[in-house]
């Protein structure tokens, strides 16, 4: 794989060039990855999702989203809970996702554990970003060097260490900051590209 650079884009700004090369991954780099997300539906759903890319690509994943939605239920967490051994099923018959037994049981006690977090500390939301790193923690540039080596974080290791006790699966210190890194726990658009001064004023809004 060639190294993380910043690369012009078919419009010509600067962007991370792990876009580059896929609409997908372009139009995800831009509207999502890295801005601010503080909705526990959408959480839940990248945990999970981050699950079921274990040993497969992000642009597999990205591209069965809609049919992952689909499939659980829109990823709210009180129906998917209510999963049982049929919804198991027919989710292993749905050719439109990741047909994997043990991600799928762990995506439906993704869902369980995230309804007693909701419980216990009001939202899924209020437990991950308690987990947000201060800013003297993090690079002072962001070159891409340095982020082929932010492949997880004292942060992502305090916050899989968490999410495991809580009854998450699926959630070691790797895919944690992957899954910081996309929810925007964490800025890790590289200096330079063209979506990172959006997402950091985006961030700074939540104080």
């Amino acid at each position: 794989m060639a190294p993380i650079a910043l690369r012009p884009g078919p419009d010509g700004l600067e962007r991370c060039s792990w876009c580059l090369g896929s609409d997908d991954y372009l139009a995800y780099h831009d509207l999502e990855w890295g801005r601010p997300v503080q909705d526990d539906t959408r959480l839940l759903e990248k945990l999970c999702l981050e699950g079921f890319q274990a040993g497969l690509s992000w642009l597999t994943i990205l591209r069965k989203r809609e049919a992952f939605r689909a499939a659980f239920a829109g990823f709210d967490r009180e129906r998917v809970a209510r999963f049982g051994p049929r919804d198991v099923a027919r989710l292993l018959g749905d050719a439109g996702i990741v047909r994997h037994r043990g991600k799928i049981e762990a995506a439906i006690g993704n869902a369980r554990a995230a309804c007693q977090v909701a419980e216990t500390d009001g939202s899924l939301a209020a437990l991950v970003w308690r987990y947000q790193p201060a800013p003297r923690s993090r690079p002072r540039r962001l070159d891409g060097a340095t982020l082929s080596r932010l492949t997880e974080s004292p942060a992502s290791v305090a916050l899989s260490k968490e999410l495991k006790r809580r009854g998450f699966r699926f959630v070691g210190p790797t895919t944690v900051y992957a899954f910081m890194q996309a929810m925007g726990l964490v800025n890790d658009h590289l200096d330079g590209c063209h979506v990172r001064q959006p997402v950091e004023r985006l961030r700074a809004r939540l104080g």
